[in-house]
């Protein structure tokens, strides 16, 4: 794979036209990728070509585009380098494909938050504020086939007077399952200083910019910047399924097997009707319980529920635990799974 030389390997202030390699942002979304084959596979921003890499091993043809010439001369090289073709297409986001289809949509694109000046082409989309995020999600309905997914990384604002999950659900295209799970919330302070820092600006003669841009941020009234994962299936029902959580703990890896089966259960609810599905637990359910000793003994006062690939924890009453474990038993004596 080619690309450019991080400030960890060549320090000091990166060329506007920088290319990323193998970060950390990179590697989320590759793990986060729902891995089925499909026929058509589009890159969104494709940069070195990382993304495109995994695609191949699923995707019978890949089709990537970037507005940096540069960029694309590098994704060309890697996938000579891999003895692969990819259609490579100059062009802002989604422009150069206005009009086709696809079965899987990716996108790593340039979402970090700002003013709207575009100082580098990885980070910088040119849209104030966190647009850029809500503009490609506006181009599902008319960019993936039935059935077609679209996954991407992004920011949003946390603002003083709105909830953060009311702004994102207010970007959700139609007839779209959607999951957003946010990983990570920095303060303005923080999410400036690691983005001058990343891009080798964090000295004393690029002060200017970390002030301008707290500036914009107190301005706007902005709390925080959240960080995390956005898919999207095109279900084409009236009423989809659209769920944004905040999901912060470790999870199993890869995190795309994850997605694949919570947007299964999403669509087998759908088909069939909760009632009439028959549940089961995950092998590695565990029940944690608290207790505090008192005057006639040990007294339970909270009952956890942990397992499953998120790892969540979910408090459960008594009488839900006790419902459970008789079920669980009754199966078991019956010789039932």
């Amino acid at each position: 794979m080619l690309s450019d030389l991080g400030t960890d390997v060549r320090p000091g202030p990166l060329a506007p036209d920088h290319v990323l390699g193998i970060g950390g942002a990179a590697l989320t979304l590759a793990g986060a990728t729902v891995r089925q084959p499909v026929a058509s596979a589009l890159d969104i921003g494709i940069g070195c070509g990382i993304q495109a890499l995994h695609l191949s091993r699923h995707s019978t043809k890949i089709t990537g585009t970037d507005i940096s010439e540069r960029a694309l001369a590098m994704a060309a090289t890697t996938a000579a380098l891999n003895g692969l073709e990819w259609e490579l297409l100059a062009g802002d986001l989604t422009e150069p494909v206005a009009g086709r289809r696809f079965d899987l949509v990716v996108t790593n694109p340039p979402f970090v938050i700002g003013t709207g000046d575009a100082t580098h082409a990885y980070r910088d989309s040119g849209r104030s504020g966190d647009a850029v995020v809500a503009e490609v999600l506006a181009t599902a309905p008319s960019l993936l086939n039935d059935g077609g997914w679209l996954q991407l990384l992004g920011n949003w604002l946390h603002l003083a007077d709105r909830d953060w999950t009311e702004r994102v659900a207010g970007w959700l295209p139609d007839r779209c399952d959607a999951w957003v799970v946010q990983r990570e919330v920095l303060d303005p302070a923080e999410y400036v200083a690691m983005w001058l820092r990343d891009a080798g600006q964090d000295t004393a003669e690029h002060a200017h910019r970390a002030t301008a841009w707290l500036d914009w941020f107190a301005e706007h009234d902005v709390r925080g910047v959240g960080f995390g994962l956005i898919s999207v299936r095109a279900s084409n029902v009236d009423s989809p399924s659209q769920v944004i959580e905040d999901l912060r703990q470790q999870t199993d890896h890869p995190f795309g097997i994850q997605v694949g089966e919570f947007f299964d259960r999403q669509a087998a609810v759908r088909r069939t009707g909760l009632l009439d599905l028959h549940l089961v637990a995950a092998p590695d359910l565990r029940l944690r319980q608290e207790a505090s000793r008192g005057a006639d003994g040990w007294e339970v006062e909270d009952q956890l529920l942990t397992g499953g690939g998120l790892r969540a924890t979910h408090p459960v009453d008594p009488l839900m635990v006790s419902r459970w474990w008789l079920a669980a038993t009754a199966h078991f004596r019956c010789g039932t799974s």
